[in-house]
């Protein structure tokens, strides 16, 4: 039986257990570079209070180890559907953030946040931007191409950092247990339940994985999309879409997106 959305007047439905109004959930895998910057930004968008929740699919670097003074750490096995799905069950509160440890939240996050639940979108994304190296014509033409897809289509990907009420979290019954297209299978099932908003602001994620040769990665990434579309299992797909052995943060200064948090460092 298929939910009918139901919309949001004022502020988000409170539980009875007082709790914090955000939880950013990071799935993450050896991300030790990036990771810092990434919680520290989240912070700055969503306040001070946000309950940070990083759940780790059994890095061997010093990811757990950088995450701890931020929040709590939690391990799982190597999924990020699952990963996600830990994250959102131990999360408090009212509002869940899915964030990459790649991608970084911009200033005015919160606000823009509960401009949409207030307006009865209990769910969305932000706009889609890269870290490239350079200002690069083909950065441009992709980032276009996400945002207008988001925009026609009404889908996205993790890389835009999702957002969603808990209520509607649960109505939907959440993220399944999936290492691929985990967060297109997601944005499907909330939209059954609530309006899926495209916010005005930009979460910046990194180019690194374009890097390592941008049309071969466009060009998988369509490809698996595709067999996903008509009907591929994704456990079955991931298979090739493993990240390449060796990444390591952007060199870019982060100059196109939020500015930087007090007391971090310039990754160089």
């Amino acid at each position: 039986m298929t939910r009918e959305p139901e919309p949001v007047a004022g502020s988000p439905r409170r539980s009875e257990r007082p709790g914090p109004e955000f939880s950013v959930i990071v799935p993450t895998l050896n991300e030790e570079a990036r990771l810092d910057e990434t919680l520290r930004r989240a912070r700055a968008a969503l306040g001070p209070e946000v309950e940070v929740i990083v759940v780790d699919g059994g890095s061997r670097d010093r990811t757990t180890e950088i995450a701890a003074p931020h929040g709590r750490v939690l391990s799982t096995r190597r999924n990020r559907g699952a990963q996600l799905a830990a994250g959102a069950r131990a999360a408090t509160g009212e509002i869940f953030v899915f964030v990459h440890a790649d991608t970084w939240l911009p200033d005015g996050g919160a606000a823009a946040i509960r401009a949409a639940v207030h307006a009865g979108s209990e769910a969305g994304c932000f706009r889609f931007a890269l870290q490239p190296s350079a200002p690069r014509w083909r950065y441009r033409l992709l980032e276009w191409g996400v945002n207008w897809r988001t925009r026609r289509l009404r889908t996205a990907t993790g890389d835009q950092a999702l957002f969603v009420t808990r209520d509607a979290y649960h109505a939907c019954d959440g993220f399944r247990d999936l290492p691929l297209f985990e967060d297109v299978t997601f944005v499907r099932a909330v939209r059954r339940v609530t309006r899926f908003r495209l916010l005005p602001l930009v979460a910046c994620t990194s180019s690194r994985r374009w890097e390592a040769g941008f049309l071969r990665t466009v060009l998988k990434h369509w490809a698996l999309r595709a067999a996903f579309l008509v009907g591929a299992d994704p456990r079955r797909l991931s298979r090739y879409h493993e990240r390449p052995a060796g990444i390591t943060a952007s060199r870019v200064p982060p100059s196109r997106c939020a500015p930087q948090t007090s007391g971090s460092r310039p990754k160089r």
